[in-house]
C-alpha cells in the first residue's frame, strides 16, 4: 500500500470549494483525532459537528465529518461527537475516500 504524505488544517489552509461526498468510513472518533488531529467545529446550520480538512501531497483534498447524526442536529436524539462511528469523506475526486479508508482501517488493524 502506497504511503501518501499530507497536511491537515492546522497545516494548511486547503481549498475545499468544489468538494463533494466520495464515500464513507465507519471507525471511532478517536481514531480520526489519532490520524489527523483535532477537528474544526461543526457547520453554522448545525448539519455537522466536527470536519477535518485534509490536503495530500498531491494536490487532492478530502473531508471527514459526521452529517445530521450529532447533536448540533438532532438535539437529545443526536449523538454525542465521541460516540460517532459514521463519517461521511468528500474530496474533489474519489480516491481520496480510499485514502482515507485505508489510513483509518490500518491504524484499527482492519487490514
Amino acid at each position: 500500500m502506497k504511503r501518501w504524505t499530507y497536511k491537515t488544517q492546522e497545516d494548511t489552509a486547503a481549498n475545499t470549494c468544489g468538494t463533494f461526498g466520495q464515500g464513507g468510513v465507519n471507525c471511532e472518533y478517536k481514531t480520526l483525532v489519532t490520524l489527523f488531529g483535532k477537528p474544526f467545529e461543526g457547520s453554522a446550520d448545525g448539519k455537522t459537528d466536527a470536519e477535518w480538512v485534509i490536503e495530500f501531497m498531491d494536490g487532492k483534498v478530502a473531508t471527514i465529518y459526521n452529517w445530521k447524526n450529532g447533536k448540533s442536529y438532532a438535539g437529545d436524539k443526536g449523538k454525542d461527537i465521541e460516540n460517532i462511528t459514521e463519517w461521511n469523506i468528500g474530496g474533489n475526486c474519489f480516491d481520496v475516500a480510499r485514502r482515507i479508508a485505508d489510513w483509518v482501517y490500518k491504524i484499527e488493524g482492519r487490514i
